[in-house]
């Protein structure tokens, strides 16, 4: 069977130049294709696969819970043990007052279902965004995203949306008392690692708390441990009343996450009678493994180490010729090339050497890197001495 073949002719594509690694099995930090090449992977599925490939912990509770059942009834009308657990394991990493877990499909249905409740809590219609914003690509997250060439063949859009400038501390008065929800991904990741000043982030939730504007934080890709805290927004000494996970959370399988207070949550289910509703969100096999991964990032997640070796990434790498500019936060980074051209060629390079890295929708001219938070200090100084290599070969 001619796979790559099948792959281009009958599978929907999202680019017309993809990867074609022919995966054949994964471990650890590497992927193998079915020749017996081996890459290592510095992405991690895009931020998804937080604690490398084939955890065994993981594996295991995938295995208990197929043995006992998987889809029974739709969310929210079974007690489902794995549901349970993963609310309890998750409420033990997060503030006490986000004490209310809806368990959805992805992260771009969480954002979805965080439009639908900032409108109903609040009785408002307005959201606020802001400019290099990316949520998701469903209707509802495309329009608060910011990518405009990315938008205009799908108008129209959600109306009542209004973008303002991140770390414009003035832009912040467009928040007002007819603003339902402020949306923002505490670390913006489409747009190049794009990191908030603490003035800015605090001063982002006094003007929500005078308003009445719901706060939703988006730490779909850079929660969970990624910024080298358990959530981004504890770099800020913030709350928000609202949070999306996603990602990482399914421990590689796909979920999503709506939080907040139960007693906000509970709108859901009264204005109107089930206000949000979804088949298959919280099933039990994915749920399974959520609550084992938040269960792993609480026992053997060194967020300490994570931070460190982020700092040996970025020294490594930043400082080679041809990288202009970058910004991390933990295991999160942007690093800037003079063109997008030059970026595609060290991608390209990478690939070549058995290393994965990759490009920004919205900030062509960086290539990013989110490897496993499992990473060793051996594997960062192999992977940035072949990133460092293939820079070198591409200037």
């Amino acid at each position: 069977m001619d796979h790559p073949k099948i792959f281009l002719n009958h599978l929907g594509q999202t680019t017309t130049h993809p990867l074609l690694i022919e995966i054949d099995h994964a471990e650890g930090i590497y992927l193998f294709d079915k020749k017996g090449k081996k890459y290592m992977d510095m992405i991690a599925g895009i931020a998804v696969s937080s604690l490398g490939h084939g955890n065994q912990r993981i594996k295991e509770a995938l295995k208990k819970q197929i043995d006992k059942h998987l889809h029974v009834m739709v969310y929210g009308e079974f007690v489902q043990e794995p549901q349970v657990q993963l609310s309890n394991n998750l409420r033990k990493l997060l503030p006490k007052n986000l004490d209310g877990l809806y368990i959805v499909n992805s992260g771009t249905e969480a954002i979805e279902a965080a439009i639908k409740l900032c409108k109903a809590y609040t009785g408002r219609k307005e959201l606020i965004s802001f400019k290099g914003a990316y949520h998701g690509s469903t209707n509802g997250a495309l329009s608060i995203s910011s990518n405009e060439k990315r938008k205009e063949n799908f108008r129209p859009l959600l109306p009542n949306i209004e973008f303002i400038e991140l770390n414009n501390t003035g832009s912040l008065q467009a928040i007002t008392v007819k603003t339902a929800g402020v949306f923002l991904e505490t670390i913006q990741g489409d747009a190049g690692v794009q990191i908030p000043t603490l003035n800015f982030m605090q001063k982002l939730r006094q003007k929500c708390d005078e308003t009445g504007a719901l706060l939703v934080l988006d730490e779909i890709q850079c929660g969970l441990g990624r910024t080298g805290k358990t959530f981004a927004f504890e770099h800020f000494n913030i709350v928000p009343d609202v949070l999306t996970l996603g990602k990482s959370l399914g421990g590689g399988l796909p979920i999503g996450a709506l939080i907040a207070p139960q007693k906000t949550l509970a709108t859901f289910s009264t204005n109107p009678e089930l206000g949000h509703i979804t088949t298959f969100g919280g099933h039990p096999l994915i749920s399974a493994a959520a609550a084992e991964f938040c269960a792993i990032l609480d026992e053997e997640i060194n967020l300490g180490e994570v931070e460190r070796l982020g700092k040996l990434i970025e020294e490594n790498i930043g400082t080679q010729k041809g990288i202009i500019g970058f910004r991390r936060k933990g295991m999160l980074f942007a690093f800037d090339m003079s063109s997008a051209e030059l970026v595609a060629k060290v991608v390209e390079k990478c690939l070549e050497k058995g290393l994965i890295i990759f490009w920004f929708l919205s900030h062509p001219n960086s290539f990013r890197l989110s490897p496993p938070l499992t990473i060793t200090e051996a594997e960062v100084i192999k992977a940035t001495n072949i990133i460092r290599d293939a820079i070198e070969e591409s200037i």
